[in-house]
């Protein structure tokens, strides 16, 4: 069945009691109401605004024209409550961007159309104008909004990908230095090593040449007294 609207409707009218019917004649006129000329003119104006609304239920198709009834105090009094109960039970946000309540003030603003044409064509089509005007620049403003989002996520995922590389970097660096820090202390180890055997080397030449002078000189001694 449809699903309820602010917007008021007259009562669903059926259309045909099959949907294989139905389909036939989908290409023939929606049936309407049977009124005055003056009448009719306001239902043409209101079906061309707000198109009338097919449903099936029971297997039948039923169509619902928009009501061509004016509205009084109280219509837009419960358009009002109807509204604010609407958004309660709906839980719509009261600020920032809400399907919800984009949704039912759409609607809102739909039923005050259709009241305002029912006294006032040419008022009537004008809002339809600004209606339109007006979806037009919050479709345009989503885009904008879908657009940046996307935007977002894909520099994110930029950043993300970097600052994963960056780490790869950091670790393989980290291990480059232990590497050659352990190179370092090697090549330390071995300094101190060679210093230590090169001074051994250097003790041991000493002492050879020592013994090498004071051999020569009993060598010398000897030859002397000879």
């Amino acid at each position: 069945s449809l699903i309820e609207s602010l917007v008021k409707y007259d009562t669903p009218i059926l259309v045909s009691t099959s949907l294989s019917k139905s389909k036939q004649g989908q290409n023939g006129a929606l049936p309407s109401v049977k009124a005055m000329p003056s009448q009719q003119r306001t239902e043409d104006y209101l079906n061309s605004i707000l198109p009338p609304k097919e449903f099936t239920q029971n297997g039948k198709l039923w169509v619902r024209y928009v009501s061509p009834t004016p509205a009084t105090r109280v219509d837009v009094l419960n358009l009002k409550e109807q509204l604010d109960k609407k958004l309660s039970l709906g839980q719509a946000r009261d600020v920032g961007i809400c399907p919800i309540r984009e949704n039912l003030f759409q609607q809102c603003f739909d039923e005050l159309i259709r009241q305002i044409t029912i006294n006032c064509a040419e008022r009537g089509f004008l809002l339809v104008r600004v209606r339109d005007e007006f979806r037009q620049q919050l479709n345009a403003f989503q885009s904008l909004y879908d657009s940046s989002i996307a935007y977002g996520m894909r520099h994110a995922l930029v950043a993300e990908q970097r600052r994963s590389e960056m780490n790869q970097k950091k670790s393989q660096l980290e291990q480059d230095c232990v590497k050659l820090q352990e190179m370092v202390d090697q090549l330390n180890t071995d300094e101190v090593e060679k210093m230590k055997q090169d001074e051994e080397d250097r003790y041991l030449l000493k002492f050879a040449h020592e013994q090498f002078k004071k051999e020569m000189g009993q060598t010398i001694f000897t030859l002397k007294d000879e």
